[in-house]
């Protein structure tokens, strides 16, 4: 008969959970689907926002993409007087790992602190699927999953660093926290943040820089529309791309008069 062990705050209360937070607001976050990571990512280095691009999780499956606002969830280094993995679902039901998935709600992207570890399966098909079934829209770990197949069946995006057999602590890491800030692939994630993920990777986008950066794309998009019909025209790149002062009127014109076709 399976008996589960020690709990784990013994020595440490876990699982630790942050201070409430804000989720994004969702007019903008409709807005900001058609943005893409790596304009995003532009945009908010002309902000003065430099580390922003998620390096080390890609798409566990090509042409999916995904916006939504940023739950976070931090693994730790085992250690075997405070927590490891013994007993393990005995003892990961206690933890943040299963603690973060009951505050999921609708269109939640959750990020994943786990050091781009080649070891730990952060999330396999039961925790996925329960994932899903909460309304999450998509996970960014910085590290693997596991349970591939059926995890790649239920449709949820996913951007990791790979594979694994391993369950979630049955090696070097620990779920520890959540709604904490995260660091993951090298790039600082706060809880209500908003995270935009395509083919490119996963972008964070500071819940204060959102609609400056939604407003700023839009526009962005609006111009490279205008400049991708005058180019087809015959128009001179270095006049149109990016725009001159000159093209840059052109161009406002066009839009404040109902973005017509150029003849």
């Amino acid at each position: 008969m399976n008996t589960a062990p020690e709990s784990p705050s013994a020595v440490w209360p876990l699982p630790v959970r942050g201070e409430p937070f804000d989720r994004a607001d969702p007019d903008i976050l409709r807005r900001m689907k058609a943005v893409s990571a790596a304009t995003a990512c532009a945009k908010l280095n002309g902000m003065g926002i430099t580390r922003t691009a998620v390096q080390g999780p890609a798409p566990l499956e090509r042409g999916r993409s995904v916006v939504g606002s940023a739950l976070t969830l931090q693994f730790m280094p085992q250690r075997e007087d405070v927590a490891s993995g013994l007993g393990q679902e005995y003892v990961e039901r206690d933890t943040a790992l299963w603690a973060v998935l009951e505050t999921v709600q609708e269109g939640d992207v959750l990020v994943v602190q786990a050091y781009g570890s080649t070891f730990t399966g952060c999330f396999g098909d039961m925790l996925v699927r329960y994932f899903k079934r909460r309304g999450g829209a998509g996970i960014v770990v910085d590290g693997r999953i596991r349970d591939s197949g059926r995890v790649r069946e239920l449709g949820v995006p996913i951007w990791c660093t790979g594979t694994t057999p391993h369950y979630a602590s049955q090696t070097d890491l620990f779920p520890w926290a959540y709604d904490v800030p995260v660091a993951a692939g090298g790039v600082l994630c706060l809880p209500g943040d908003v995270v935009v993920a395509d083919d490119d990777g996963a972008v964070i986008v500071p819940s204060g820089k959102a609609l400056e950066l939604v407003q700023s794309a839009e526009d962005h998009e609006n111009w490279e529309e205008f400049s991708r019909m005058r180019l087809e025209q015959g128009a001179r790149l270095s006049d149109y791309y990016p725009l001159s002062p000159d093209s840059r009127a052109e161009y406002e014109a066009w839009r404040d008069a109902g973005r017509l076709p150029l003849l």
